[in-house]
């Protein structure tokens, strides 16, 4: 046997290999596409599904060393026609479910991928078939699928539990107050002194809060049974009902206001350092910490 032309074959065998798969992937990839580019009416979802298959082919033809200017350019214009198929379908589903709103004496505004009805926000996943409800930038429900009736059900039970909130706000700013003071006084104990402008973080607020609120039953027995919830999309409800309408809470006889502080850039990058509280449907700040001023001046 000859060992030396049979390692030359061989090495000219393992070059051209991967050159040889890859061309065939991007082939049959390009046969798929063909097929749905030629038919009647473009059909967006199989079409994703076959330009992620395009995508991954010409990057194998190109990890392979070759250059193909062709299979680029067919995967540009079809990688195109493919998001203008998904831009029409969600346009038609956004269409189809303001109508739907409309019947009822409802207007739906904005576009897709984002929709508005009064206050809550519709963002639509065309390409996954869902749509998700928002209050705020907190989600209300899991990802739906775009069923007109399944989401317009998800919308009137999120605008009962949270548009029509019942609105506690003096007990909320009790609450609120109770759990700001409390961490004051732990981390002065703590550190020697009060923190800066008397300001707590504001996730960290809401967490003692809801440790706060549990009843003894959960205390002597710890447990998801016994857990008191305080979901944080109704934390960042009663916040806004609270600043609108700039109520005080009474402690000792004098009146306290409360005072939310814009978060920086880094908190307002994790949602365990900031909260948003919305303005609007699609306004609003996050907010990094809070503090609480008596009137005529700041705690001290």
């Amino acid at each position: 046997m000859n060992d030396e032309l049979l390692r030359a074959v061989q090495a000219g065998q393992n070059e051209t290999d991967p050159k040889f798969k890859a061309l065939k992937e991007a082939n049959a990839a390009l046969a798929a596409a063909a097929r749905l580019a030629g038919q009647e009416k473009l059909d967006a979802l199989p079409m994703q599904k076959a330009l992620a298959k395009l995508q991954q082919a010409a990057a194998l033809v190109k990890a392979a060393g070759l250059e193909d200017t062709a299979l680029d350019s067919a995967t540009t214009a079809f990688g195109e026609a493919t998001q203008a198929a998904l831009d029409s379908l969600a346009f038609q589903f956004a269409r189809d479910l303001k109508d739907s709103f409309e019947a009822r004496g409802q207007e739906v505004e904005g576009r897709p991928p984002t929709l508005v009805v009064d206050r809550l926000v519709l963002q639509i996943d065309i390409a996954n078939r869902k749509a998700q409800w928002f209050y705020g930038k907190e989600a209300l429900t899991n990802p739906l699928p775009l069923s007109l009736n399944g989401i317009i059900k998800a919308y009137d039970q999120q605008r009962k539990a949270i548009l029509e909130r019942k609105d506690e706000t003096p007990a909320f700013l009790a609450d609120l107050y109770n759990a700001w003071n409390d961490l004051m006084t732990e981390k002065t104990e703590k550190s020697g002194r009060r923190p800066t402008g008397n300001r707590v973080g504001l996730v960290e607020t809401y967490a003692k809060l809801v440790l706060n609120r549990q009843v003894a039953r959960f205390w002597n027995a710890p447990s998801r049974s016994t857990f008191k919830d305080y979901e944080r999309h109704f934390f960042v409800r009663d916040l806004v009902l609270a600043n609108e309408a700039g109520a005080t809470v009474t402690v000792n006889d004098k009146a306290y206001r409360l005072r939310l502080g814009i978060a920086t850039k880094s908190q307002a990058d994790s949602a365990a350092r900031s909260v948003w509280v919305p303005s609007s449907a699609l306004g609003g700040d996050f907010y990094g910490d809070v503090t609480f001023e008596e009137k005529g001046g700041v705690v001290g």
